[in-house]
């Protein structure tokens, strides 16, 4: 099967959701302590924050989605005039197919509809030990006037992915001369089984400017990637791993507190705004997600659209009710723990 139906089955299962994953994404344990009298102005409330210099309504972006096939290119723009009128950011998925195929390379020519959006290119990380370098890299930010490069990190999808890139060995410092001559910020993201402090501290020292945790309890790659396979091994391997990942706020809790000067951003089940503000209280500077934006996008723009809006009424509404007068002051919240 090539590149592209592979990332055709991706958004296909993707969008049809996986099976129980048997692991949360942590959110549920932490809960704020409500506010009755906050000393605010609601309308006055300024959910805007800075990010690689540019300013984004809300601490929020569209994670890495589509990667190649026949819907990526209507998916990416519109998902790129979204960000760009929402003033919101914007990473798209995996530019394999565009690096290897220059047919695919206006898949990601999304910056004529993007023109003041935050735009994240993306490489997988692996793929520096099958040939790529700092060119292909470059590449891959050039095509779509990228402001910084997300290299993402799947290792227990490619094992159970047909075929999959598996070599996973020096690739530390590899990254690392990456980041010194890149020449553009670099950023570090897992698909779904999250970063822990051990390797975000790493990532740190070699000059990764931020990590994406998406921590476990969203989609489960591995349970996509058996649905694209009728190996009875493969299938039977993969339940050993229902229950595998690190929670999604823990990721972001246990860096905040361990690793200083890298920036964390919260991806893996972040759905409402509520999970943004808990994200932040945790230690995130920045959300994301990907599954619920592909699942609008689908359905038309105007969903997709109703969905910012809802999940930054929601984070506003959050703000409010801890007293928060701007993404800042929600760093200092405390957050409750339910079984305290």
């Amino acid at each position: 099967m090539n590149h592209v139906q592979k990332k055709e089955d991706h958004i296909l299962f993707a969008l049809a959701g996986s099976e129980d994953l048997g692991i949360d994404t942590g959110f549920a344990a932490y809960r704020f302590e409500h506010n009755a009298l906050p000393e605010l102005d609601y309308a006055t409330i300024d959910t805007s924050v800075k990010f690689l210099g540019k300013v984004s309504k809300i601490p929020f972006m569209i994670s890495s989605i589509t990667g190649g096939g026949k819907q990526s290119e209507k998916i990416n723009i519109f998902l790129a005039e979204v960000a760009n009128d929402f003033k919101i950011g914007f990473a798209v998925g995996s530019q394999r197919v565009a690096i290897e195929d220059s047919k695919y390379v206006s898949h990601f020519k999304i910056r004529t509809y993007a023109p003041d959006a935050l735009l994240f290119a993306n490489v997988g990380a692996v793929q520096l030990n099958y040939g790529y370098s700092i060119d292909e890299c470059k590449r891959a930010m050039d095509m779509m006037d990228a402001d910084a490069l997300i290299l993402h990190l799947n290792p227990l999808q490619e094992v159970f992915q047909v075929n999959g890139n598996t070599n996973f060995s020096g690739l530390l410092p590899k990254i690392e001369h990456l980041c010194r001559h890149l020449g553009a910020p670099v950023i570090v993201k897992e698909v779904g089984y999250g970063i822990s402090s051990l390797l975000a501290k790493k990532l740190q020292n070699i000059g990764v400017y931020a990590v994406e945790v998406a921590g476990a309890g969203s989609i489960s790659w591995t349970d996509i990637e058996c649905r694209r396979s009728n190996d009875v091994v493969l299938h039977s391997a993969a339940a050993a791993f229902r229950n595998w990942g690190n929670p999604t706020a823990e990721c972001i809790r246990s860096i905040a507190i361990d690793v200083k000067d890298i920036k964390i951003v919260g991806s893996g089940g972040v759905r409402t705004g509520v999970d943004i503000a808990k994200a932040i209280a945790l230690g995130a500077d920045f959300c994301a997600n990907s599954s619920e934006f592909l699942r609008k996008i689908i359905k038309s723009r105007e969903e997709c659209e109703n969905f910012i809006e809802s999940i930054t009424m929601e984070l506003r509404v959050a703000m409010f009710c801890t007293g928060c007068r701007n993404v800042s002051d929600l760093k200092n919240v405390k957050l409750i723990k339910n079984n305290a």
